[in-house]
């Protein structure tokens, strides 16, 4: 048995959120668009790790606590699909700074820690909708939601019996 999981970086989208999202994306989209996301799995990642021993999860964690920055507000605005990865997803038309400063501190410290890191640029978003085989109509602008960020979490991916299960592990506070 080994001692690895496969982890990720996130932030946790608040619960009345979660359901308002959920609740657009049924107005939205038609059931056949794709296999919509369970709304307790709904997060936006700032940086995939993969496969993490044991070890290096305590080293990552150690790392993540020493993480000094502000909250900020995320406007969740904006909408599209990845035709390639089949995805249709939500995320943010201005990226604040402080969700962008997170991230890189995350994801080069990940990366120094000899984890995975995408060689694409980061693009803060939520996943709605996977297996997204045909292109999806995108709602207009003007729909949004300000989500305010005070806290960033790592998680464990475990997919058991056909489906996937996020787990918070463990969480930090942003600074005032």
């Amino acid at each position: 048995m080994s001692d690895s999981r496969r982890l990720f970086f996130a932030l946790e989208i608040p619960g009345e959120t979660q359901q308002q999202i959920i609740q657009w994306r049924a107005d939205h989209f038609p059931a056949e668009a794709g296999r919509p996301i369970a709304a307790a799995n709904l997060h936006l990642t700032l940086a995939f790790l993969g496969e993490v021993s044991a070890d290096k999860q305590r080293a990552l964690a150690a790392m993540a606590g020493r993480i000094r920055q502000p909250g900020f507000t995320l406007n969740l605005d904006d909408a599209g699909q990845w035709l390639r990865s089949q995805v249709v997803w939500l995320g943010t038309r201005q990226p604040p700074r402080g969700l962008l400063q997170l991230a890189n501190m995350l994801r080069s410290q990940a990366a120094r820690s000899g984890c995975y890191q995408s060689p694409q640029p980061f693009h803060p978003h939520i996943t709605l909708l996977r297996n997204t085989a045909h292109a999806v109509p995108i709602p207009p602008p003007g729909f949004g939601w300000k989500v305010p960020v005070t806290e960033f979490a790592l998680y464990a991916s475990e997919f058991t019996r056909g489906r996937t299960r996020y787990t918070q592990l463990e969480r930090w506070t942003l600074t005032e």
